[in-house]
């Protein structure tokens, strides 16, 4: 792979993703330069040549979500006034997606502008991982590479799960994440189960009823998203309540905000499982957490898409 004809580029919300990506594509990290005034502006500015260079930027979304996106779109811009051939960018935790339609009157639908926005500022592609509603890619009218961390989290529960399947539940938090669910429990040959759950409103969540069962299983709750952890909390008491033996959590995006560590702590978890989408603060001490690499999966896909390779064969399990 030629170093002079991809480049990727670290900003401030995941640097350490952006360099184990260029390590694993064997080139150099970019050099770009990343600053605020005092008055609170953002600055970039791309050290190096890349004209007409093909150019990946990496930044997700964390708690900081409104610089991420701003300090996104600067580079951007940076990239198309230095004549980048193409500007590609990283997103593994995409900003505002829980915000994807109208629930009620008078709502914005933000992740629609936050790819409107992203469409206006010059990019030719995203990568992302996990989308919390999948008719986000139709918000873009530029090619979207959807990666879906299912492939991660079977590798990793086969290896704990093993000729036991009979033990294993794979549970469902609510019924919007039955689909994906049912995906992991057919793959690791176990059986399903889902929570009816309501939302009263933001961040709060009533589980009404346990659809399957539990009683004497090791149950592995698999979601998207875990934010304040609320939903967890609830979904341990009522699968603990229904006899559940032990109680895994898999989730993609490691939110963790406001009482998450607090209330994750309070549940005895077998495990809690989840990837790097976001860095994990050190500051959130969080007891049997583990976490799944997924740069190899995302180098692997700006290889393939530099070499105009398959990205679905990427997910034969």
């Amino acid at each position: 792979m030629s170093n002079g004809e991809l480049r990727v580029f670290p900003l401030s919300s995941h640097p350490e993703m952006a360099d184990k990506i260029s390590d694993l594509l064997g080139i150099a990290r970019g050099q770009i330069k990343r600053s605020r005034f005092s008055c609170g502006e953002l600055y970039t500015r791309i050290l190096e040549n890349i004209r007409g260079h093909e150019v990946y930027l990496v930044q997700t979304s964390t708690a900081d979500v409104n610089n991420d996106v701003m300090e996104l779109l600067i580079a951007i811009d940076s990239c198309k006034r230095a004549s980048a051939s193409s500007i590609n960018v990283i997103i593994p935790h995409f900003p505002y997606s829980r915000q994807d339609k109208k629930s009620a009157s008078r709502e914005p639908i933000t992740g629609r502008l936050i790819a409107n926005l992203l469409e206006a500022a010059g990019i030719d592609r995203i990568i992302t991982m996990d989308l919390h509603a999948d008719q986000i890619q139709g918000f873009f009218n530029v090619p979207v590479d959807h990666l879906n961390s299912l492939v991660l989290f079977v590798k990793y529960f086969r290896n704990i799960v093993g000729e036991k399947n009979k033990d294993y539940v794979v549970v469902s938090p609510d019924t919007g994440r039955a689909k994906a669910c049912k995906k992991l429990s057919d793959k690791l040959e176990v059986d399903l189960a889902i929570l009816h759950k309501s939302r009263p409103e933001h961040n709060v969540s009533e589980i009404l009823h346990v659809i399957g069962n539990v009683k004497g299983k090791k149950c592995i709750l698999f979601d998207d998203i875990i934010d304040t952890a609320g939903s967890i909390q609830n979904a341990y008491n009522v699968l603990v309540s229904q006899g559940a033996r032990e109680v895994y959590v898999a989730a993609t995006h490691a939110v963790f905000s406001g009482p998450a560590a607090e209330r994750l702590n309070s549940c005895a978890l077998k495990e809690i499982v989840v990837t790097n989408t976001i860095p994990l603060a050190k500051e959130k001490e969080i007891k049997n957490l583990s976490s799944i690499d997924i740069a190899p999966l995302f180098a692997e896909t700006v290889k393939r898409n530099h070499q105009h390779a398959s990205i679905s064969e990427l997910y034969d399990i």
